[in-house]
C-alpha cells in the first residue's frame, strides 16, 4: 500500500490505538461519561482561570482571521464540556450547536447560557459517535465545526464524521489534541509500579489526524501550544484522578499516593502540548 495514502494513515493511527498499553491490557473505562460528569465542576473552574481565557481569545482570534468564524456562520462545537469554547464562540456567529454527553458538563453550560443571557447556544446530549448526521439533519449543516481536546474524535472514522457534518466546499474544521505527551503518560509512575513495565503509546496525538487529513489532500494551519500546570490535591481528589485506570488496582494506586503525599497533599506538575489544525473543505492540493 503507497505510503502516501488515505488509507495508509488511517491504518497506522487505527495500529497506534490498538498497540497502547492500556488497549493491550485491556484497561479502558467502561463509562468515561461518568468521570466527567464527576468532574465537571472542577473542570470548569480550572479551565477558566485567565491563562486558558487569553488562549481561547487567541484561537477565536485566528479562527476570525481566516475566515472561520463570523456573524453568519453556524458551529458544531464537539465535546463541548461545560462551554469554554461555546460562550465565546456563541458571541462571534449566528448559532452554536453544543454537543456534549455528561449531563453535568451541560447543567454549567447551561447556566452559563441563562447567566449571560445566551440566545444562539442550543445543547444536545449525546457522544458524537451516537450522532446520526441525517436523523439530525448535520449532514453538510455547519459554517465550522469544532472539537477541541475531545475524546469524540478518537479513529479516522470519528473524524471523516466530523467532515461530514461541516458545509463541503464553504465549510471549516477544527481539531486541537494532544502533541507527543499525552495525558495517559502522566500516569507513567504508577503504571510501572502495576506492571512492571513502560506505559507507551497513545491514538490521541495530533499526527494521526494530520497524516490523514494531509493525505486526503487537505492542508491545514498547524500551531502548537505548550503548557504546564501545577498539582496540590487532596488525596481523595488523587485518588478520583487515578482510579479510571482501572478499579482492580485501587489498592495498589492508594499505596503510591501515599508514598507522594506532602502534609497530606499529593503534589505533581502536568505538562504538555496541544497541536491544533484549521482546515477548509473548500480547499485542496491540486
Amino acid at each position: 500500500m503507497p505510503e502516501n495514502t488515505a488509507e495508509f494513515f488511517a491504518a497506522r493511527w487505527q495500529e497506534a490505538i490498538h498497540e497502547s498499553s492500556r488497549q493491550k491490557r485491556r484497561l479502558q473505562e467502561k463509562d468515561p461519561v461518568v468521570r466527567w460528569n464527576k468532574r465537571a465542576a472542577d473542570f470548569a473552574e480550572r479551565t477558566g482561570q485567565r491563562q486558558n481565557c487569553d488562549q481561547r481569545d487567541d484561537i477565536i482570534a485566528w479562527l476570525k482571521k481566516t475566515g472561520a468564524l463570523s456573524a453568519a456562520m453556524e458551529v458544531l462545537d464537539i465535546g463541548s464540556g461545560p462551554g469554554n469554547w461555546a460562550v465565546p464562540m456563541a458571541a462571534e456567529c449566528s448559532r452554536l450547536v453544543a454537543l456534549e454527553p455528561a449531563g453535568a458538563m451541560l447543567e454549567i453550560l447551561g447556566n452559563r447560557v441563562r447567566e449571560g443571557q445566551i440566545e444562539n447556544i442550543t445543547c444536545h446530549q449525546s457522544t458524537w459517535q451516537d450522532v446520526d448526521l441525517d436523523a439530525l439533519g448535520w449532514r453538510g449543516r455547519f459554517d465550522l465545526v469544532f472539537a477541541s481536546m475531545t475524546p469524540g474524535i478518537d479513529s479516522p472514522e470519528m473524524l471523516c464524521k466530523m467532515m461530514n457534518a461541516c458545509k463541503p466546499e464553504t465549510g471549516f474544521c477544527f481539531m486541537a489534541a494532544f502533541a507527543g505527551r499525552s495525558w495517559r503518560q502522566w500516569y507513567g509512575d504508577v503504571w510501572r509500579k502495576l506492571f512492571a513495565e513502560e506505559m507507551i503509546g497513545h491514538g490521541t496525538d495530533i499526527i494521526y489526524p494530520f497524516n490523514l487529513i494531509y493525505a486526503l489532500g487537505y492542508r491545514p494551519e498547524l500551531r502548537f501550544e505548550h503548557w504546564s500546570r501545577p498539582i496540590s490535591w487532596s488525596r481523595d481528589k488523587a485518588m478520583e484522578d487515578f482510579t479510571p485506570m482501572t478499579d482492580s488496582v485501587r489498592i495498589m494506586i492508594a499505596e503510591y499516593i501515599d508514598t507522594r503525599l506532602q502534609e497530606g497533599l499529593f503534589l505533581d506538575n502536568r505538562d504538555g502540548c496541544r497541536g491544533m489544525m484549521l482546515w477548509s473543505l473548500g480547499r485542496k492540493a491540486v
